[in-house]
């Protein structure tokens, strides 16, 4: 018996189309070492030079009251501008993309004005909105609400820069939904709110936690637009980022690693959760 000269398909062997990437050893060698040079180095670095403190010296440090106040303000209020930027971004990605109205391409422009701008001038755009004197900070501070020099200020900031995130992660989502689904909704007689409910938000919770997931990191290591507004008074308005900046100005490396080394743990741990959870929401939806 002879080898057949025919793959599976029966088209000879010589004629079989080649992939368009390399092998999957290949691109995983790749995938790999750019990740460890880009990723995995850097961030290993600064477990390293936390490495060299010793253990009483690195408890010492990241468990003093001011950086646990720091970890608090940074995390807590990162959920929160979180929070708030996936039920708008939600409601920003439905209007832009199930509604045509004038100047929608204009607003459509608008959402990316945060990735566009640097954090250092969006700081200083929102002090000057919502400090006392401001257009924004005048009505805040008649009603007793102290919008700049704050955590609310914080806050604010930390809002702006996270809804593109949402918002640019749910478009394609919302577009791919296909209207027979709502269609046969309709004709069993739900309503707008149990289509919406039961039919379409399933379907965009995984999108949803990505977004989630992508304004709260981007919280966590927000600098350049928070120093400005926060007033960063130490145990009121002092983020974790900002310490980190203030142990390097006094030359204490090593003490700005090991508040970094805390963060980034807790930070991947809060993010493993909400990948897990995205994936859960996927592999319900999907037996739904």
């Amino acid at each position: 018996m002879h080898e057949s000269n025919k793959n599976d398909t029966g088209k000879p062997k010589r004629f079989r189309k080649k992939a368009i990437l390399p092998g999957f050893g290949i691109s995983l060698g790749f995938t790999m070492a750019y990740l460890g040079i880009i990723v995995l180095l850097p961030l290993s670095a600064a477990f390293v030079k936390a490495a060299g403190m010793s253990f009483q010296d690195f408890c010492e440090t990241v468990f003093s009251p001011r950086v646990l106040a720091a970890y608090k303000l940074s995390f807590s209020l990162s959920f929160y501008a979180a929070l708030t930027n996936s039920f708008f971004g939600l409601l920003v990605a439905w209007v832009l993309t199930r509604y045509t109205f004038p100047a929608k391409r204009f607003i459509d422009g608008i959402v990316d004005l945060p990735f566009a701008l640097p954090t250092a001038v969006a700081g200083i755009a929102l002090t000057a909105i919502y400090s006392p004197n401001g257009w924004l900070g005048q009505v805040f501070y008649k009603l007793g609400i102290p919008s700049a020099y704050s955590p609310f200020g914080i806050y604010i900031a930390l809002t702006f820069i996270g809804l593109p995130f949402v918002v640019r992660t749910l478009q394609p989502i919302i577009e791919d939904i296909d209207p027979g689904v709502e269609e046969a909704a309709v004709v069993l007689g739900a309503n707008s709110f149990q289509r919406f409910m039961r039919v379409i938000l399933p379907g965009l919770m995984p999108a949803l936690l990505t977004g989630f997931s992508l304004a709260f990191a981007r919280g966590l290591g927000e600098y350049g637009s928070v120093v400005f507004i926060s007033g960063n008074m130490p145990m009121k308005t002092e983020i974790a980022p900002l310490l980190i900046m203030t142990r390097l100005e006094e030359h204490n490396t090593e003490g700005a690693t090991a508040i970094a080394s805390v963060l980034l743990v807790i930070s991947f741990i809060l993010l493993l959760i909400t990948n897990l959870l995205q994936r859960w929401t996927s592999v319900r939806g999907t037996e739904q």
